[in-house]
């Protein structure tokens, strides 16, 4: 069984505009409560019990948050530190959603053992999150069926399960599962990460690490099948809002 979680919560989230200036997009309030807090509270109800959260950006506002919120975990779910990327890594020479993985602490943490890999900013399903607890020894992806996949990265099957490539925002239509940004890995990636150069954009790419794993047959794609929301707009505030006050009218 897969225990252990990375949270990557180190960006500010510029596309919230001003919502940031005092804090981490991922404290955002909605319904009353940081987003953070629903990310972590499906991730202790989908049965993982171990998380490190990677932060940066006012990271003193991130601990704050876990000794209010969370001073003796949730659950079985503990959060057992807050390590800071930008003291480890200097945003201004090492950045990209590959970084996480590349500080000592989160490696000392895995250690031998299969983790998911998630960003505090994304919000999944109790259920799909579950469906990533998988130990056969492949690295997982969750993609997701999208109405514009031109605007993502399209994950692109072997024929079978296998992952064979991502293209990043394909100019001509290529497929419609995008990667959902959802990751559950063997300590292989580590291998990996050391090996990626920065992008064409200046950044450090997980999905760069993911397609060295994918051309050795070790990447498989898991569908997820109920719901994926990216909090990274001020007008995500409403809609998630809406979202999570629908599902709890289900449970009335």
């Amino acid at each position: 069984m897969v225990n252990k979680v990375i949270v990557a919560a180190a960006g500010r989230g510029t596309r919230m505009l001003h919502l940031t200036d005092e804090r981490p997009k991922h404290l955002i309030e909605v319904r009353g409560r940081p987003f953070l807090l629903y990310v972590l509270e499906n991730l202790s109800r989908a049965g993982y019990s171990e998380v490190i959260l990677v932060a940066g950006y006012k990271k003193d506002l991130v601990e704050r948050f876990i000794s209010e919120y969370l001073p003796d975990g949730m659950g079985k779910l503990k959060v057992i530190s807050v390590v800071d990327q930008y003291e480890k890594l200097k945003p201004q020479e090492k950045y990209g959603t590959a970084c996480p993985l590349m500080l000592e602490e989160v490696r000392a943490f895995v250690g031998g053992e299969q983790f998911l890999f998630i960003s505090g900013d994304n919000l999944y399903s109790v259920e799909d999150l579950k469906a990533m607890n998988v130990t056969d020894g492949y690295n997982y992806v969750a993609g997701i069926k999208h109405e514009n996949p031109e605007k993502y990265g399209v994950l692109i099957k072997d024929g079978g399960d296998f992952l064979e490539k991502i293209i990043e925002k394909p100019k001509e239509f290529v497929g419609d599962t995008i990667n959902a940004g959802l990751y559950k890995f063997t300590p292989e990636v580590f291998d990996k990460i050391v090996q990626i150069k920065k992008s064409a954009r200046g950044e450090y790419e997980i999905t760069d690490a993911i397609s060295l794993l994918a051309g050795e047959k070790k990447v498989k794609i898991m569908n997820i099948n109920d719901y994926w929301h990216d909090f990274g707009n001020p007008e995500d505030i409403k809609k998630l809002s809406n979202f999570l006050e629908s599902e709890s009218n289900k449970g009335k």
